[in-house]
């Protein structure tokens, strides 16, 4: 079927009509081709990136950037709904997940089309669908028990993000190429929803994952402006939260913050995906190499450096700063369990708070109230930290690229650890759950990535497609070249 100049090759009986309108349709078409040959040069800059670490290269900050960063300019204002962001709940986006998302007490809720989303045509499809009827406030949901899920008065604010650049929509062709998965998330997202939301006081807003450059944040930048001119849209109108969560972005903090100044809502420190970037950056030289996931807390000097540093640039900046993903989930038959996943959130929670952070993300409904206690706590009547400008932060390339810790180990433990968590995510991924409860920590894409880079129940390998996640998982860990992302070979064996 072709709309536009869109090809639609869904699964049968998935054409999705209140979704992808032929006006839909037509936004997507004329969207990407404003984006891709762009966005093909901007990964094809990544792999020349890539190539310069594998010849013994480094990174540091941008000398032909030094004006932006030693300047003084402010993004743009934010709407009043985006000023407190104490705790951020993150998770995909089926219907009962929106609905209790929403409802958790969070001050906002990040739905996720990317890390904690498996991209099934029906996932993303009703996922569209499920944020509709969010915002128009006619959701339901009703469990196989008859208990039924609707919204409360009082909701979270919805922020929304679509996939990185590197990922494209198979479903979707435009002129025979593949759509990017970033252009769909965003373009239907945007397409359906801009307008319902401003008349409902609130907006348009994303978060962007997986940025390599600041060039990338123009592309985004300009793609805001492109959209609010087709919609009729105020200039600004866009806001958008970009996630620190590969190295190189960390040494161009103020020049992404620059570019999408009039669009900005600040930057969040993507600690999983950070980690895993420095592994695939520069994981085959010896003194990169890190020790078990675990040892690699938030308190080791390269990642004090990191964080430390994107809260001194966003305040001097007038942004936000956003701390990261507290995995640690609770047991709710397991008392003792959960009191450990309580007691570590509040100390990472109450670390974040202390170093200035404006708010955090949590995994877990069960987590919102121990999150937002410990930011009340030091916040008490503020709505942020923006005036806590850590002028003695002083974050040299050289902190940032340290990677030592002290006692650090490698295990045989640890390497078990990771095959096995590796090899569950992924069979949970194929079957259509991107955010899998492992261990009592929620897992997802990120985390997953990590596992990869360094014994299951019977009856549930039965069920859970565990040979192919296997075989993806040997391909993904054991292959001479490193791939960039696991999700990319394990796309293919979705329908």
């Amino acid at each position: 079927m072709r709309t536009a100049s869109v090809q639609i090759n869904a699964p049968s009986g998935q054409s999705f009509p209140e979704i992808l309108t032929p006006e839909a349709l037509e936004f997507l078409a004329r969207l990407h081709h404003e984006v891709e040959p762009v966005r093909v040069g901007l990964l094809q800059k990544r792999a020349e990136v890539a190539e310069h670490l594998r010849s013994g290269g480094t990174f540091e900050f941008r000398p032909d950037t030094r004006q932006v960063r030693e300047s003084e300019w402010k993004v743009a204002d934010v709407p009043t709904d985006l000023r407190v962001r104490k705790v951020e709940i993150t998770g995909p986006t089926d219907r009962k997940m929106v609905i209790n998302a929403l409802n958790s007490g969070a001050s906002v809720y990040m739905a996720d089309f990317e890390d904690a989303n498996t991209p099934t045509w029906s996932n993303l499809m009703e996922g569209q669908q499920n944020l509709i009827d969010a915002i128009e406030r006619t959701i339901s949901f009703q469990n196989p028990d008859g208990k039924r899920y609707s919204l409360s008065e009082k909701t979270a604010t919805l922020v929304v993000r679509p996939r990185g650049w590197h990922l494209v929509e198979k479903h979707l062709h435009a002129d025979g190429v593949s759509i990017p998965g970033a252009v769909v998330d965003f373009g239907l997202y945007a397409f359906h929803n801009a307008r319902r939301l401003l008349e409902r006081g609130t907006g348009p807003y994303f978060y962007l994952p997986k940025l390599e450059s600041h060039r990338e944040a123009r592309l985004w930048d300009q793609i805001f402006s492109w959209t609010e001119d087709q919609l009729g849209l105020d200039h600004g109108t866009i806001k958008a939260t970009v996630l620190v969560e590969v190295l190189p972005l960390a040494f161009e903090m103020d020049e992404v913050l620059y570019e999408l100044r009039d669009h900005s809502a600040g930057l969040n420190a993507g600690r999983w995906d950070y980690m895993f970037s420095i592994i695939k950056k520069l994981g085959d030289r010896k003194e990169f190499i890190l020790p078990d996931r675990a040892q690699v807390t938030m308190t080791v000097p390269f990642m004090r450096a990191y964080t430390e540093l994107l809260v001194k640039t966003c305040h001097r900046r007038g942004a936000f700063a956003l701390g990261g993903m507290a995995a640690f989930i609770p047991n709710r038959r397991d008392p003792a369990v959960t009191e450990t996943a309580l007691a570590k959130v509040r100390d990472d929670k109450t670390r974040e708070a202390n170093d200035g952070f404006d708010g955090t993300w949590v995994a877990h409904p069960d987590l919102v109230e121990t999150a937002m206690t410990e930011f009340d706590r030091v916040l008490g009547t503020k709505e942020n930290q923006l005036g806590r400008q850590r002028p003695e932060v002083k974050t040299t390339a050289q902190q940032l690229l340290d990677v030592r810790i002290p006692g650090g180990t490698i295990t045989e433990a640890g390497l078990r650890t990771n095959v096995s968590v590796g090899i569950q995510y992924i069979a949970s991924w194929l079957r259509g759950t991107g955010a899998a409860a492992i261990n009592n920590l929620m897992e997802d894409a990120a985390t997953a990535e990590i596992s990869r880079s360094p014994a299951v129940g019977a009856d549930l390998f039965g069920k859970g497609r565990y040979e192919d996640a296997r075989k993806i998982f040997e391909e993904v860990a054991l292959s001479d070249e490193f791939h960039d992302f696991l999700t990319i070979p394990a796309y293919e064996f979705l329908p």
